[in-house]
């Protein structure tokens, strides 16, 4: 793992994780990851009918991703620039598993596990969590066409999925912190307080040396 910082948010669809993510790279300087999502062509079908889309929807994120972190790996990272990204490419896990039939996941599984091998791992995790309502409002928001038709069903799945994965990553990866925080309780877009909190909190944990600034 590079001593180089490479915080990665994550959290289920709405959020706050792009907004966090320009905060931090805003406060401390670091380079920007920004995820590709409406690019994704089959994104708005995959939502009218998730069984027959969802294959493809996963594929072209996880190669999208893949190239990504290649290009931040190579222009950044081995550069020892830092950089903070508002995903990680592990995302495709959890969403591979929730909407993928068995045929098509052991499939892509192969594909990611070969992708993945040798891509940089995040050496600070921030999480964000919050409740149904919390992120419908916040999907409402910002008003992106191809999630008009999102079930809150699946995005409320979504959401207990991130919180298992996320319970199992930690402990896999104790070398690896895990900064959580619940969007209910914090709200870092409307409050300037909120969001010094948590950049206070992740000042912190860089300079405990649990990450090399």
């Amino acid at each position: 793992m590079s001593s180089t910082p490479f915080i990665a948010v994550e959290g289920p669809i709405g959020v706050g994780k792009t907004s966090l993510a320009k905060a931090i790279a805003e406060h401390f300087k670091f380079q920007i990851l920004e995820e590709i999502v409406e690019e994704n062509p089959f994104l708005g079908k995959f939502y009218d009918d998730i069984d027959e889309w969802s294959f493809q929807t996963e594929m072209f994120f996880l190669c999208n991703r893949y190239k990504q972190l290649e290009d931040i790996q190579n222009q950044y990272l081995a550069k020892q620039i830092p950089v903070v990204s508002d995903y990680h490419i592990f995302k495709n896990r959890i969403f591979a598993g929730r909407t993928l039939k068995d045929r098509h996941y052991n499939k892509y599984m192969q594909c990611f596990d070969i992708l993945t091998e040798d891509m940089p791992v995040p050496n600070m995790i921030i999480y964000l969590n919050a409740s149904l309502d919390t992120l419908l409002e916040r999907v409402r928001k910002r008003g992106r066409f191809v999630e008009q038709n999102m079930e809150p069903a699946y995005l409320e799945q979504l959401a207990a999925d991130y919180d298992t994965f996320m319970s199992a990553f930690k402990r896999q990866h104790p070398e690896i912190p895990v900064l959580s925080f619940n969007g209910d309780d914090l709200d870092f877009v409307a409050y300037e307080m909120d969001k010094e909190k948590i950049l206070s909190l992740i000042e912190a944990t860089l300079k405990k040396g649990e990450v090399a600034k």
